[in-house]
């Protein structure tokens, strides 16, 4: 009796992990799906109080979005109606302020994603940290040559469908 009560928890505790590690979360740039179409991940980034920057989007391919309240700016870029990366620009004055926030948003993301970045430039006016979600690439990238620049680039992976 009590081998078959054993038994049956290992299958039990097998077939859990067989089911939960199979799955995985879908690629999300600050928890909306990138999976969605443009105009739904626009709709969704305009109830956070963005705006659509006419001036500065490309209606074939691309949409700036901004929020006075947010230090950076958001482009969308898209083929058709399919999501292809999302990319924040932050404006930030001086090289100091740029490197301490690329240190930061690095350390972010390592903590939210759970994994170590791949650092193929860690210069001081240049870095980059690259991480693999499974689903998708985030990269922090610093460029400090002549205006300092700091981006965060959501990329999804392509799918071999």
């Amino acid at each position: 009796m009590m081998m078959k009560k054993v038994f049956f928890c290992l299958v039990s505790l097998v077939a859990m992990w067989a089911c939960s590690s199979g799955e995985q979360a879908p690629f999300s740039y600050r928890g909306l799906p990138m999976e969605q179409s443009v105009g739904s991940f626009v709709d969704g980034m305009k109830a956070r109080g963005f705006v659509v920057d006419s001036a500065a989007s490309d209606s074939g391919r691309t949409v700036v979005l901004a929020n006075a309240a947010e230090r950076y700016r958001v482009l969308v870029a898209f083929k058709d109606t399919a999501l292809v990366a999302v990319q924040e620009t932050y404006m930030l004055s001086t090289n100091d302020s740029t490197r301490r926030m690329w240190q930061e948003l690095r350390d972010g993301l390592e903590k939210e994603l759970g994994a170590w970045p791949d650092c193929p430039m860690l210069k001081d006016d240049h870095k980059v940290a690259n991480f693999d979600t499974g689903t998708g690439f985030v990269s922090v990238i610093l460029e400090n040559t002549y205006k300092p620049t700091l981006t965060v680039r959501y990329t999804k992976k392509k799918s071999d469908r």
